[in-house]
């Protein structure tokens, strides 16, 4: 997967739509959509959680664990 790999923490996170929002390390907030997290291979999320993100042209490709490795 290309994009920029960087950390964050779960700010908010919506179990139906399973999308939400993510504050990056430097105060940047991004959102992620149901496709990003399906990437991810996650099942659920807590707000406050860490996390690992790809991030490619300020859109989040990929959200998993900061303890479980990204996709290729």
């Amino acid at each position: 997967m290309a994009g920029v790999r960087v950390q964050g923490t779960v700010g908010t996170f919506d179990t139906r739509t399973r999308s939400g929002t993510v504050l990056l390390d430097d105060g940047t907030e991004l959102t992620f959509d149901a496709e990003a997290f399906a990437a991810g291979g996650l099942r659920l999320l807590r707000l406050g959680q860490r996390v690992n993100l790809a991030v490619e042209n300020g859109r989040i490709q990929a959200i998993t664990l900061s303890t479980f490795p990204l996709p290729d």
